[in-house]
This record gives structure tokens, sequence and C-alpha cells, in this order.
């Protein structure tokens, strides 16, 4: 009998090492392109086709362990064959593990561990083996991976330190485009990172923009992105804060429909809808404040309660100089009304959650009632119904939205901090503001 030789063994294991990758790879683009062979309709079904794959795959993996029992390779390939599930998998553990003490400058056997730690909630192991794996090779893979691993972790040192820290998240997802810039997930990845910024920084409008470009670059060069049920969600919650509730509601329901398992984005869309009703409803209704009240209320309004607006010393947010002339709602325009002030007493408060401003609706000396959204304002500050509101250089927003078979339509004025509003002639402390700008942790990367 013919002794095989050690030269064509080898020849052998790794052509055969080459079909059980692509068998993993296969497993990868089934997972990703779902929406490419299958409609939204069979969204519901999606997580077990691909645990079906997973335990297909896994089958034939297995069929070649007593081959590869030592191989680096082979451990790598069983360890990404079980980490295309969403949940941690402690054999995915062991079997990567095994592999990076085989095979020390295996970058994706460390990138696929620290994605496991990852699930596991170590997020400390998972940012260790990011880390690692840069030093072997810089690769895409690990320079998103770590940004969002430091976007996650819990601050430390403060304010200052996480702002540092999503600072360089940015670069690092930033350094991840770079390296190929046809890749989705990491534009994906970098929109993230911006919207984070975008939050800690002042609410910077250069990184709301670079955020949404972000995002529809991945979906533009990736049809995988373009069905990611967290783009579409993640691109909604900046769009809510920048009142685009047109689009807010359109990628929430999209979100809804890609993963149907998913309840946060229909509660998303569904208290976003309740929360347009009850503002046109108020509005409508002046605040069901009755109208003698009204009158009462309306008598005691008068250029006095400017306050600080009528100083000829007066500052406003936009550098201004020189006293503000009081305007109606109905003499505002859209956009920022520079040089006047808008001054109505308020009729009601909104009482909001997650990423909605504080809503209040005011009514001036027309008895014309308008809506403000206030941002960035800190828990328990608000203002009572009778309270006079000055509204300096006021940014007046109209609102023209249909979702469904909803349609709403209505004027607001945008405050993005509670130190710009007068009420009851004086400014804010300094204490309504919140201390740290709004943090944001983008959904399941």
């Amino acid at each position: 009998m013919a002794e095989v030789d050690d030269g064509d063994q080898k020849a052998a294991d790794k052509d055969n090492l080459q079909v059980l990758k692509e068998l993993v790879d296969k497993l990868y683009h089934f997972r990703d392109h779902y929406f490419e062979t299958h409609s939204v309709e069979d969204a519901s079904r999606k997580q077990d086709d691909v645990t079906k794959e997973i335990n297909k795959t896994l089958e034939k993996l297995e069929q070649q362990e007593e081959l590869h029992r030592n191989s680096a390779q082979y451990l790598l390939l069983r360890g990404r064959c079980l980490n295309a599930a969403p949940q941690f998998s402690q054999a995915a553990e062991e079997s990567l593990s095994k592999a990076v003490k085989l095979e020390p400058g295996l970058v994706e056997a460390w990138n696929t561990l620290g994605e496991q730690y990852w699930k596991k909630g170590d997020l400390i192991a998972a940012k260790t083996c990011f880390t690692g794996a840069l030093q072997q090779n810089k690769n895409k893979v690990s320079l998103r991976n770590l940004s969002m691993v430091l976007r996650q972790l819990p601050p430390e040192g403060g304010a200052q330190d996480h702002g540092k820290r999503i600072m360089e998240s940015v670069d690092l997802a930033r350094q991840a485009v770079q390296l190929d810039v046809t890749d989705g997930t990491s534009w994906y990845i970098l929109g993230n990172a911006y919207i984070s910024l975008f939050f800690i920084s002042g609410q910077n409008p250069q990184m709301s923009q670079q955020a949404l470009g972000a995002y529809s670059q991945a979906e533009k060069i990736d049809k995988a992105s373009a069905s990611n049920a967290d783009l579409h969600f993640n691109r909604s919650t900046l769009f809510q804060y920048e009142e685009m509730f047109s689009s807010a509601l359109a990628g929430y329901s999209r979100a809804a429909a890609l993963d149907p398992g998913w309840e946060e984005p229909k509660e998303r869309e569904k208290y976003l809808l309740n929360y347009l009703d009850q503002v046109i409803i108020l509005m409508e209704n002046k605040g069901k404040v009755k109208a003698r009240r009204l009158r009462n209320m309306l008598s005691s309004l008068s250029v006095s309660a400017l306050g600080p607006c009528a100083s000829p010393q007066f500052r406003s947010s936009t550098g201004r100089n020189g006293s503000l002339e009081p305007r109606s709602f109905s003499e505002l325009t859209h956009g920022l009304n520079t040089g006047v002030a808008a001054m109505g007493k308020v009729v009601f408060s909104l009482a909001t959650e997650g990423r909605m401003a504080f809503t209040f609706g005011m009514v001036d000396s027309e008895e014309t009632c308008c809506v403000v959204m206030v941002y960035n304002t800190a828990d328990g500050w608000g203002v009572l119904i009778g309270d006079t509101v000055v509204i300096p250089e006021p940014q007046v927003k109209r609102h023209s939205i249909t979702h469904n078979d909803k349609s709403y339509d209505f004027r607001s004025i945008r405050v993005d901090s509670p130190l710009l509003l007068i009420v009851n002639g004086k400014r804010q402390a300094m204490q309504s503001q919140t201390a740290t700008s709004v943090s944001y942790k983008p959904h399941t990367e």
C-alpha cells in the first residue's frame, strides 16, 4: 500500500479546510443578505432559518473534526459558525480560545472571540481581544468592533473621560471606513459613532449631518445595510430629536417590519404617534383652559413680561445685542426670527418619555396657541399653566406629517435649552439644563 506524502496530506487538509471555510462564509452571507432572497413578510422566520443553517453547517464541520482536531483554522471555523447566532455560546468561546493559543497571530480568531466575550457581557475582555488583534494587523473588523466597545464601556472618569472615549471611537470607525470604503457595515458603525458624538457635543448639527451621511452611504453601497433593522431604528432616534417626525415614524415602522420580534421600534412608533395626537388635541383645545380663565390670564400679558429681553444690553444666543420686539405667533416666519421675541401664557404641558422634548403650549395676546419643544432640560424642570414665557429669537418649524392613515399639520417653536427662556420675567437657573448632554448608545451593533 502506497504511503501518503506529508506534502500531499497537508495540501489535502488545506483544500478540505478551504471547503469548510466556504461553507461558513456561505452561512454568514445567508444571515446578512437574508432579505435579498426573502421578502420582508418572511422576517419572523429569519432567526429560525438562520439557526437551521448554523446547525447544518456545524454538522458538516463536525464530520471533519477528527481530521482537524488540533488545527487553529478548523477551531476558528467552528467558532465562527457558532458565532453566527445572536447569543453567547460557551462552545464558541472554547473553540476560539484554543485557536488563539495554537496560533496567536490568527486575527480573525481574536476578533470572533472578542465578539463572544461581548455577547457574554465581558466588555473588558472583548476590548482586549480587539486591541490585541490590531497589534497583529490593522483591520476593519477590529477597528469597528473596538469603536463600538469603547462607546459601551461604562464611563469611569466622568463626562470628560466619556467624551474622550467617544472621540476615540469615531476615529476608529473612520479608520475602518478608510480601509474599505465599500463596506456598508463600517459606514453604519461610523454613523452610530457620529450620533453618539452628536449627543455628547452639544448637538452640533454638523455631527447630525455626518451621521445621516454615513447611514445613507451604508444603504447605498450595501443591500444588507438597507435591510438592517438597527440602522433604521438608530437613525430614527436622530430623526425624532431633529423633529423630522415623518422620517422617524417611517424608520421605526421599517425596523419593526424587518425584525418583528423586537418590540422597541413598535413602542417608539406608537409613542410618537400618541405624542403627536396629544399635541394636536391640546393645541386645538388650548389646553382645555376655559375661555374666561384664558382671558384673565392674557389680561396680565404685557411688555413688562419681556424682562431682560427689553434691555438694550440683551445679548441673544445668536450673538445679537439689543432689545427684542414682541411679536404675535401669526407674525413669526418659519426658521429663525432675529430681533424679536414670542410671548404668551402657558396653557398646557405634556409629560414626555424617551427622547421627546419637554413640550408645552402657550397662547399669545391674539389667543393663538403654539406648541413649544424644549431640549436638554434637567429632571424636574418645567413650566406651569398660567406662567408667562418669553422666547427670544424663536426658531419656528412647520410640521406636515403623514404616516399610515394619520396626518398632522402644526407649527412649533424649538428651544435647544431651557436657559434660553424667560419665565415670569426671569432667566432660568443653570440647574434647569442637563449637566451633561444627552448620552446615546445605539441599539445592538
